[in-house]
């Protein structure tokens, strides 16, 4: 009799050269940080997005956070963040003491509902962070028009949006600053990572010395300077060598990775059509103007009550399936801080939203399984 073989939610991806990079960067001897393989992630994306500068971080929280410190975020400055989002969107502009300002999602999918931004703005207002959820762009030129006339400034949260688009460009180059994930969950991972992407040229000089501890030592180790010391605020936001390495191995394989995320995505959208549109329930939604990357693949239920059947149902057929983000605004650290608009729509993805697993090493039949038994269901 052969065993069922639990399906997991997610599964991190080794692309197999990753130990040989890892190696070779122990054997050169340079671990700390800003090494070869530092450099080598960073100028991969600069070259292939055509970005002004490039930081690579532990994480994409501390991105985040150096994009807060470079806009001057302080007590009393008010950040538009959609409610909808994981909580390092909200808390790196906290951390600097701003007021969080939640935007809604969108009626048609969990991304902020633009159109609702520009109503939010006060005289307080100073960024909007664009959030683009399952990497599928928000309506870019919406929200830029609105910093414009409104003399704000726009950090894209594209923690999922390594290769979707908006319009023909990538996501995170169209705001002033971007940033990516590369959390073992996301399409490219080293574990834990990100990357800052600075777009507009006044950011260019000073995030250097944020990443490097509020010193100018990357300029000192160019011989631009003949002495490096404390010139800035800053923190330890780079990460080690090791970490650089491992990435590095992974986006020498990004096309491939991407095509094959691409295919479990399109598998589930074509095969699972019928029978959502038969059941009331939601497939993703993908405007015209994006070009998404198969970051995750979801379904809008009707209800907590139903989601949950689902949810439990296909652990009960070992199958790990999750539901998604809470409102941020109702949580506990955030919904005494502050009076906060209505959020009716992120409070319903919150409670009807379910991701199922989309990995490289998910098979075809693990694929024909996972449809099969949610067909059976209904």
């Amino acid at each position: 009799m052969e065993t069922i073989k639990p399906i997991r939610f997610n599964f991190p991806y080794v692309v197999g050269n990753e130990e040989t990079y890892i190696k070779e960067a122990i054997n050169i001897g340079h671990l700390s940080g800003n090494g070869i393989f530092t450099k080598k992630c960073q100028k991969f994306f600069e070259d292939r997005y055509h970005i002004k500068k490039c930081l690579l971080t532990t994480s994409c929280t501390d991105a985040l956070e150096m994009a807060a410190i470079l806009l001057n975020i302080e007590p009393g400055d008010e950040v538009i963040v959609p409610s909808y989002t994981f909580v390092s969107s909200a808390l790196a502009f906290i951390r600097q003491g701003a007021k969080i300002v939640f935007v809604d999602s969108r009626e048609d999918h969990p991304g902020m509902d633009e159109r609702k931004v520009e109503e939010l703005i006060s005289s307080k207002t100073k960024a909007i962070v664009a959030v683009h959820y399952a990497g599928v762009a928000c309506d870019m030129d919406v929200i830029m028009d609105v910093a414009r006339r409104h003399g704000l400034f726009v950090v894209e949260d594209a923690a999922q949006g390594i290769e979707a688009t908006y319009k023909g460009k990538q996501l995170g180059t169209i705001g002033h600053l971007g940033t990516f994930s590369f959390h073992e969950t996301k399409n490219i991972h080293c574990g834990e990572g990100g990357l800052l992407l600075i777009n507009d040229e006044q950011f260019v000089h000073r995030s250097e010395i944020i990443w490097e501890k509020g010193t100018n030592r990357a300029e000192f180790f160019r011989g631009e300077v003949n002495k490096y010391g404390w010139v800035d605020t800053g923190s330890s936001f780079l990460p080690s060598e090791l970490n650089a390495a491992f990435l590095w191995g992974q986006l020498n394989a990004l096309d491939s990775i991407q095509a094959k995320r691409m295919e479990i995505w399109n598998s589930y959208f074509t095969r699972l059509a019928e029978w959502a549109d038969l059941n009331d329930v939601s497939l993703p939604c993908v405007p015209s103007y994006v070009s998404h990357n198969a970051h995750m693949f979801y379904l809008i239920l009707n209800d907590l009550q139903q989601r949950t059947l689902l949810i439990e149902y296909l652990k009960s057929k070992d199958i790990s399936a999750v539901f998604h983000y809470q409102s941020l605004n109702k949580s506990q650290f955030y919904s005494n801080r502050h009076c906060s608009g209505l959020t009716q729509h992120a409070d319903r993805y919150s409670e009807t939203l379910v991701r199922l697993p989309v990995y490289i090493e998910l098979t075809k039949k693990d694929l024909k399984r996972i449809i099969s038994t949610l067909k059976t269901l209904y």
